[in-house]
């Protein structure tokens, strides 16, 4: 459910460039991941508490939150069904992210998915050394695995960190981004744009806010259908709320409270 929700922005502008690819490494052009603003302060120690309205019921809810671990942040995100929609779905997802906070690049990714009869669990590694994303997944149900490896570039964001990559950014109405992302399969390029501005009323507080909308022609973002995200314009760029339109609904996150460690 949050991962439907999570694609997010980044700029358009590149990063300074990479080192050279070592002997054997597949060189991939196009958009680069740029390093954090100096002044943006990661929320280290907050989790942000969300409803989740699916069409005009109550679905559940979802956190993310950001940890220090070591050199390395850690983004741990929850998506769990309740009420008559538990009844009718069970959703009980488990996603964990870890990048460098230095430079963004994603190091891996972690899920423990549970949706309807669907048990799977799925690890992804970037080794930036080999230019590659190494995927090994279980179905949990059927007990089956499979092995992936895939060309990344010298540095990408995926689904989870990139929201709060969106949020380092200086996001203005009217500004296009493009950026790298890979959850495991071909990496993609999603390329956004800030709508505009909108205020939007919470349980959590009343914010001015950034609409941010990612497309892409190809890979996750196309099959999740459209996806929008809500930054307010403090010096954190909270996510305050998160769409994502697909062809069996509409799922919109709304914060509700933040909660410090």
């Amino acid at each position: 459910m949050i991962a439907a929700a999570a694609l997010v922005v980044a700029q358009t502008k590149p990063a300074a460039p990479s080192s050279p690819a070592p002997p054997g490494q597949a060189v991939i052009s196009g958009p680069a991941i740029a390093h954090p603003r100096p002044e943006y302060k990661f929320p280290v120690g907050l989790t942000y508490v969300y409803s989740v309205q699916w069409r005009i019921f109550d679905a559940g809810t979802a956190t993310l939150r950001m940890e220090q671990a070591g050199p390395e942040n850690r983004v741990v995100a929850t998506a769990d069904a309740a009420g008559a929609f538990a009844l009718l779905y069970h959703v009980q997802d488990r996603l964990e992210a870890f990048f460098d906070p230095a430079t963004f690049c994603s190091h891996s990714i972690f899920r423990h998915t549970e949706e309807g009869f669907r048990r799977v669990e799925m690890g992804v590694s970037f080794d930036y050394q080999r230019g590659k994303s190494v995927l090994d997944q279980k179905n949990l149900k059927k007990k089956e695995s499979r092995h992936e490896e895939h060309d990344i570039p010298g540095c990408v964001t995926d689904l989870l960190s990139g929201i709060y990559y969106g949020g380092s950014l200086p996001l203005q109405q009217g500004r296009n981004f493009s950026f790298p992302l890979n959850d495991g399969g071909e990496t993609i390029t999603v390329n956004a744009r800030v709508e505009g501005t909108e205020q939007i009323k919470t349980p959590a507080g009343t914010f001015n806010t950034f609409r941010v909308q990612p497309e892409a022609a190809s890979g996750v973002l196309k099959e999740k259908g459209r996806v929008w995200i809500w930054y307010a314009d403090d010096p954190n760029h909270t996510p305050v709320q998160m769409r994502a339109r697909m062809y069996w609904g509409t799922l919109t996150l709304t914060l509700q409270r933040v909660e410090k460690k």
